[in-house]
C-alpha cells in the first residue's frame, strides 16, 4: 500500500500530469460542444441522423489524457536528474526502496488506474454539460452501461500506453503511435478495410463498449473482453521484460 501511495504522490508531483488532466477533462467537451453545435443545426433543418452519438465521439477521441499519464507513469522514472540532485535516475531510487520490481509495478499500473477513472469521471461530466447547454431539450439519453464502457476504455488506454513504455523505455514512441492512433488516423480502422481480424485490436474492440458503430462486429461487452485480454498480455510481456531488464541498459 505504501509503494501504491509513493506512486500516487509521484504521478501528481509531474508537471505533465496536470496537462494530461486539462486534455483529458476538456478535449472531450470541445468534441463535444462543435458536435453538438452541428447537431443542433440539423435538428432545425429536419435532417439530423446521428443524435445518439453526440458526446460519445468526444469522448472516444479525447483519450489523450489518459495515454500521457500512462506514459509518463514510466517515462519520468528513467529521466536523468540534474547534477545537483545527483544526476541518476528516479527508477534506481524506486527499485531500492520497493524490495520487489513486480511490485513496484503493480503500483505504477494501479496509481495509473486510479487517476484514469478520475480523469475520465471530469471528461464525463464536462461532456454531458456541454453538450446540454448546447442542446438543451434535445439532449440525448445517456445510458449508464454506455458511460461504464468510456471508464472502461479509457483505464484500459492508459495500460496499453503504460505497458508499452514500459517495454520501450522511452515516451515518444507510445506517445507519437497511440496519439496519432486515436486523433489523427486510426490504424485499425485502416486494417479493418484489409482484414477483418484488425476489428480484434485493443482500441477498436474497445470502442465497441460505448460507441455506435456502423459495422459493430462485438457485442459491447465482448469488446471490453477482447481489449482486456490485450492488456492482460501486454502487461505480463512488460513485467517479464522489466524483471529481467539491467535498469542501467
Amino acid at each position: 500500500m505504501r509503494a501504491f501511495n509513493a506512486e500516487l504522490s509521484k504521478l501528481f508531483s509531474l508537471p505533465g500530469i496536470w496537462l494530461a488532466f486539462l486534455i483529458g477533462a476538456f478535449a472531450p467537451a470541445v468534441i463535444a460542444t462543435l458536435d453538438s453545435t452541428a447537431q443542433k443545426e440539423e435538428i432545425i433543418a429536419g435532417v439530423s441522423t446521428r443524435l445518439s452519438e453526440v458526446g460519445f465521439i468526444g469522448l472516444g477521441l479525447g483519450v489523450q489524457g489518459v495515454i500521457i499519464l500512462g506514459v509518463l507513469a514510466v517515462s519520468s522514472e528513467y529521466l536523468t536528474e540534474s547534477s545537483e540532485s545527483g544526476g541518476g535516475q528516479q527508477i534506481t531510487t524506486s527499485l531500492t526502496v520497493v524490495s520487489s520490481r513486480l511490485y513496484v509495478l503493480l503500483a505504477k499500473a494501479g496509481a495509473v488506474t486510479v487517476i484514469s477513472i478520475l480523469f475520465s469521471i471530469v471528461a464525463i461530466i464536462t461532456t454531458l454539460s456541454a453538450t446540454h447547454l448546447i442542446l438543451g431539450e434535445y439532449t440525448p439519453v445517456f445510458e449508464w452501461s454506455k458511460l461504464i464502457g468510456v471508464v472502461c476504455y479509457w483505464i484500459l488506454t492508459a495500460l496499453l500506453a503504460f505497458g508499452i513504455a514500459v517495454l520501450t523505455k522511452n515516451g515518444m514512441i507510445p506517445l507519437a503511435v497511440l496519439i496519432i492512433n486515436t486523433s489523427v488516423v486510426s490504424f485499425s480502422f485502416l486494417l479493418s478495410k484489409v482484414t477483418k481480424l484488425a476489428l480484434y485490436l485493443p482500441d477498436r474492440a474497445g470502442l465497441e463498449m460505448f460507441m455506435f458503430m456502423s459495422d459493430r462486429f462485438l457485442t459491447p461487452f465482448t469488446g471490453g473482453l477482447v481489449m482486456l485480454a490485450w492488456v492482460i498480455v501486454l502487461f505480463i510481456v512488460a513485467a517479464i521484460v522489466f524483471l529481467r531488464r539491467d535498469v542501467a541498459a
